[in-house]
């Protein structure tokens, strides 16, 4: 699926993986930056040296929020890119499951699954993907979440 498709025609790709996503690095300063944004400044994310200390992960650790809201940019780069949709609006998350912390310094990637294409007239579709977010050199996942999101033709 290399090429760009008309939106219409995504539905023959329900259960495929769509792609792997590049690798993003969630380094201290882009999880300072989360924390800023959200007002979420739990030790265990901002205090590098309390963390060091007393965290069982060795290190300050990335807001499972932020890693969340990394399936939306690289559903961009994956999927997004390939029907060139004049729009795209969340519609929603399912099933979403925090397996392993992301330690500062790491880099994450999506592996996307097109789990569901349903139709909803006036050139809208409902696009449910199955999203894995890996760790690099690491066995268990980040985290697992379907997706949900309103392409518009």
């Amino acid at each position: 699926m290399a090429e760009t498709m008309p939106l219409s025609e995504l539905g023959k790709h329900v259960g495929e993986e769509m792609g792997i996503s590049s690798w993003i690095t969630l380094d201290q300063t882009r999880i300072a930056e989360f924390a800023h944004c959200t007002g979420d400044h739990q030790w265990i994310h901002v205090d590098s040296e309390r963390a060091a200390r007393e965290s069982p992960f060795g290190t300050t650790i990335a807001h499972g929020f932020l890693t969340l809201a990394l399936i939306a940019p690289t559903a961009f780069e994956i999927l997004v890119a390939r029907v060139a949709p004049k729009s795209v609006v969340n519609y929603g998350l399912e099933k979403v499951r925090f397996h392993a912390p992301v330690r500062s310094g790491k880099r994450v990637r999506n592996r996307i699954r097109l789990s569901a294409v349903e139709e909803r007239g006036n050139g809208r579709y409902l696009v449910t993907t199955d999203n894995t977010i890996e760790i690099e050199g690491e066995i268990r996942p980040a985290l697992q979440a379907s997706a949900l999101a309103i392409f518009m033709a």
